[in-house]
């Protein structure tokens, strides 16, 4: 690969890295090209890329960052999976593929300006998703609403039961 090529992946990934919500490192040694192609497109189904640089454009890539501290996993074949949306995406999926081919080992990646071990990969696939929390926060929003409107009919429902009641009573039920 000659010099203008390294530097163009180079400032490519600088910029990939610029704009990542998280990123994972994992070994993909072994791994038959069907099956990198379908987990390609796993990692595509959540917006994720696979990708694969060579380790020393990567290190080139990283240096003077935050993300410094990802040289060390830098060993190896090196699958980098980028996630520029949910930051547990990519490691929700990557964790279930580790656990699906045993040739598939993560390394360890990359969350808001912390490195992350495999540990922390794991931690990250346990946060609830995107949709999750958008969920989790329109019924909060919601909450006082749906509390103001039964309140509300309280008064009404508690007064359509006394009448209900009081016609039992004087019809001898």
């Amino acid at each position: 690969m000659d010099r203008a090529t390294k530097e163009a992946q180079v400032s490519e990934l600088k910029e990939k890295l610029a704009r990542t919500a998280s990123l994972i490192l994992a070994d993909y040694r072994g791994i038959d090209v069907p099956t990198v192609t379908a987990m390609r497109d796993e990692f595509r189904k959540v917006q994720c890329e696979y990708k694969v640089y060579k380790n020393t454009l990567v290190k080139l890539a990283i240096k003077g960052t935050k993300m410094e501290g990802l040289s060390a996993q830098l060993e190896g074949p090196t699958a980098v999976i980028f996630s520029y949306e949910s930051p547990s995406a990519p490691a929700k999926v990557a964790t279930k593929l580790a656990k699906d081919q045993e040739k598939f080992v993560l390394k360890g990646g990359y969350f808001e300006g912390t490195v992350l071990d495999v540990k922390g990969v794991e931690g990250l696939a346990t946060m609830p998703g995107k949709d999750e929390l958008r969920a989790k926060l329109l019924a909060t929003f919601m909450a006082p609403a749906t509390d103001l409107v039964r309140t509300i009919n309280a008064g009404t429902q508690s007064f359509m039961y006394l009448l209900a009641a009081k016609e039992r009573a004087a019809s001898g039920q």
